[in-house]
């Protein structure tokens, strides 16, 4: 049989690893194809804050899930110390005595195959396959290649193909920036944003094309509205901008679930409701909001508390709670009696305009015979200066 090897730290493992992964499949065809992240790169130490090897193996699996034939092999993270490409290769020709053994490495990798660990018996049992620019560097690779079958009787097989410009220690910058959703397949991308491996920040396109299914489009552009108003209130009131952008893209995301849906999440997550946040279901998707951007984007609790408050609002609200509460409210799709007076006002004095923001809330409940909420009359008294009501 043919087993084909490719290894690598894979930290992460993201587009360019799976490009040359299907390059190996289509032109190599091989009956098995291990994919073997190190546990400690010969080389180098593995970068600071990097997740744990069984981590890693996680995004491997989701990285390499759609190459046909491949096997995620753990054997190296099985082993303590530095991962050599000469034990693995020992231990796969005792588990596979028959095999014939390609071991897939880049054109750098190779013309410094000299200096790794027990070169010469990866030579005797292995072929070593190239993964290369045909234009760049196919005569270098080619005359190294006759060096080797002349000295050492190697066999080197050098496939064409196209490598895509990044590396993982590019990746891992872009994340820590807020962007590389175009260099990570989706599923690990989202799995790294998810447990904010690598000091991640969410890239906002990305985080807006992935609530854009859950919500109409007349919710999408309030969304938007409260992004862009939610941004221009942390500005002015020295938040950060970023985290209000997050804030006002997921302060809805639950908001077009049934009430069914929403209590599968309460329980999901659980979450434990007072009575009138039962008879209530608009009250829930704030709650469940937050609960459900923390899971599935890894928001900070920061975020996450200003998601759960944005509708009934509570006392002593932190100022992006307060501007995430306002921006829902005054967002410039919002038309109603009192809109523009309230604009004003939360660009003049956040607490001011988080007193009239409740007021005009407990008015409208008061209107529809609905009652309020014991967390909004109890913010309602707080910034009106009635606390020793509480």
């Amino acid at each position: 049989m043919k087993t084909a090897v490719y290894g690598g730290s894979f930290n992460p493992p993201h587009l360019g690893h799976v490009s040359a992964a299907a390059t190996v499949y289509e032109k190599l065809e091989p009956d098995r194809f291990l994919i073997i992240p190190t546990n400690i790169p010969p080389h180098k130490d593995m970068a600071p804050g990097s997740p744990s090897p069984e981590q890693r193996m996680e995004l491997c699996r989701l990285a390499f899930r759609d190459i046909p034939g491949a096997e995620l092999s753990d054997m190296e993270l099985r082993r303590e110390g530095r991962s050599y490409s000469a034990d693995t290769v020992a231990q796969l020709r005792e588990e596979f005595p028959e095999d014939e053994l390609y071991l897939v490495m880049g054109s750098d990798m190779f013309l410094s195959f000299c200096q790794w660990y027990k070169f010469q018996y990866l030579l005797d049992n292995c072929v070593l396959t190239v993964l290369s620019r045909e234009e760049d560097d196919w005569r270098e690779l080619e005359e190294f290649k006759e060096e080797l079958e002349d000295k050492y009787s190697a066999r080197v097989l050098i496939l064409s193909h196209e490598p895509l410009p990044m590396s993982s220690e590019d990746v891992r910058a872009h994340l820590r920036l807020g962007l590389g959703s175009d260099m990570l397949p989706d599923s690990v991308y989202s799995e790294i944003i998810r447990r904010r491996y690598y000091e991640a920040e969410p890239e906002l396109t990305w985080l807006r094309q992935k609530i854009s299914p859950r919500l109409t489009s007349m919710r999408m552009a309030h969304t938007a509205g409260c992004e862009h108003e939610a941004v221009q209130l942390a500005r002015l009131w020295g938040e950060d901008p970023e985290k209000a952008a997050v804030a006002g893209i997921l302060h809805d995301v639950t908001k077009n679930l049934s009430y069914d849906e929403q209590l599968i999440l309460c329980d999901k997550y659980g979450i434990i409701l007072d009575n009138l946040q039962k008879d209530n279901p608009k009250l829930l998707h704030a709650i469940t909001g937050a609960a459900l951007a923390a899971d599935e984007f890894g928001v900070s609790e920061e975020i996450s508390r200003a998601i759960r408050w944005h509708t009934t609002g509570k006392p002593d609200m932190s100022t992006l709670e307060k501007i995430i509460y306002l921006a829902d409210y005054i967002e410039p799709t919002r038309d109603f009696d009192g809109v523009e007076k309230l604009r004003e006002l939360a660009y003049e004095d956040l607490d001011k305009a988080m007193a009239l923001g409740l007021e005009m809330s407990l008015e409208e409940l008061r209107r529809h015979n609905v009652e309020p909420h014991k967390d909004t009359v109890e913010a309602w008294l707080w910034y009106t200066g009635s606390r020793e009501n509480l």
